[in-house]
């Protein structure tokens, strides 16, 4: 499965030693030769000294080629979706538009790896057979042209919680669940950090060609709770930092790390993020940096759905008015990203699906207006780039993905 561009040390040093061999020259010329020769000779010994570092490099090549879209307009597929008959489903939906790229679960949403690998993995029990062959999926997609990202969900992670208690948030002595029943283990354990890149290598030579990075945070509400908690440190134990910004440090942290590790195998790094991220310095809570996150990735997908505002930007009922909310959001991230000295492509998820819990009567519905109203406002802001977000991978039929063409 690897292929790595590597040179031996012994070709190096022969072809080097090559350039300082001669011919033959006369006795009237070698005088003359001579001190040309022997700067030659000193120039190549300084080059052999340092080979060893420039040696220890590597860079993965994938069997599979897959070109950057114009601009990347995806699904989310989950690996059910992906080793099952919706599979087709989502390819026909694809080919008969202008979307062009699918977002699969590699590590879901309760920490399962959706496909069981040959590596062996440090934990019993955490992958599940979704997908029996992810690179035969890789392959479809190669012969369809459809661009695929890998998504790695990190620390809401219920599975890894469990097994390793030490590296969650305990409060009684049992592991600590949200009101959803989910569990997450802390970005300030250096541990989880290595063990989610593994499986973001792992993803990488299967030939996936961006690695996006969700729950890239504490949970939800952090602030409220952190003092009934118990947990681990690391590293962060003894840093002179309040405790907003040393949640801050450790998520950035981590990113930075993914981004550096990741950079031999020749794939984008994104990250998904709260929208309202990029309207704070940093939210209290969660760890998240919209500025901070934004200077250590590829690309930045902020969850801009309309259904989960509140009247944020003075519109009384966001989930209603889709493109109204979009516009608002675009304004204030493109301020954002343009005070940065490099910043990352935007690519947002925008809302595919109804919120009924916003309703006590009839739920507003979404449908091709809705999805291209949100699209539409991107656009008109100059983001080009768009991810759309269905948990059950059903899509609205009939959208012009590139309604300003």
């Amino acid at each position: 499965m690897r292929k790595y561009i590597k040179w031996s040390v012994s070709m190096m040093i022969a072809m080097l030693m090559l350039v300082a061999i001669t011919t033959t020259v006369s006795a009237e010329e070698e005088g003359d030769t001579l001190q040309a020769q022997a700067h030659k000779k000193k120039e190549t010994e300084l080059f052999i000294h340092e080979l060893p570092e420039a040696l220890a490099r590597f860079s993965f090549v994938s069997d599979l080629q897959f070109e950057y879209p114009d601009a990347v307009r995806g699904i989310y597929v989950t690996g059910h979706s992906a080793g099952g008959s919706r599979f087709e489903e989502l390819l026909d939906l694809i080919d008969s538009t202008d979307l062009n790229a699918m977002v699969i679960d590699i590590k879901e949403d309760h920490g399962y790896l959706t496909y069981e690998p040959e590596e062996e993995l440090p934990y019993e029990g955490v992958a599940q057979n979704f997908m029996s062959d992810p690179k035969e999926v890789l392959k479809t997609l190669e012969e369809e042209g459809i661009y695929p990202i890998a998504r790695v969900v990190v620390f809401k992670d219920s599975v890894l919680a469990k097994a390793r208690p030490d590296l969650s948030f305990t409060k009684n002595g049992e592991v600590w669940e949200n009101g959803k029943k989910e569990s997450f283990v802390s970005p300030f354990q250096q541990e989880v950090w290595e063990y989610n890149v593994e499986i973001a290598k792992m993803a990488a030579e299967l030939g996936f060609k961006e690695i996006q990075f969700d729950y890239v945070r504490f949970p939800e509400g952090f602030e409220k709770r952190d003092k009934e908690l118990e947990y681990g440190q690391g590293d962060y134990k003894d840093v002179e930092l309040d405790d907003i910004k040393k949640r801050v440090e450790a998520v950035t942290d981590f990113v930075a790390y993914a981004k550096k590790e990741l950079e031999s195998y020749n794939v984008d790094v994104s990250v998904d993020i709260f929208g309202y991220a990029a309207t704070l310095e940093e939210t209290p809570g969660i760890g998240q940096n919209f500025s901070r996150i934004a200077d250590n990735v590829d690309i930045i997908s902020s969850m801009i759905y309309p259904s989960h505002w509140t009247p944020y930007f003075g519109i009384d009922k966001p989930d209603q008015e889709p493109y109204k909310l979009v516009n608002e959001y675009a304004k204030v991230e493109n301020e954002v990203l343009g005070a940065l000295d490099n910043p990352p492509v935007s690519r947002p998820w925008i809302q595919d699906f109804e919120a009924p819990w916003l309703y006590s009567g009839p739920t507003f519905q979404y449908g091709v207006e809705e999805v291209e109203a949100q699209i539409k406002a991107l656009n008109e802001n100059g983001i080009d780039e768009f991810l759309i977000w269905n948990a059950g991978n059903s899509y609205t039929e009939g959208v012009d993905y590139t309604p300003l063409d």
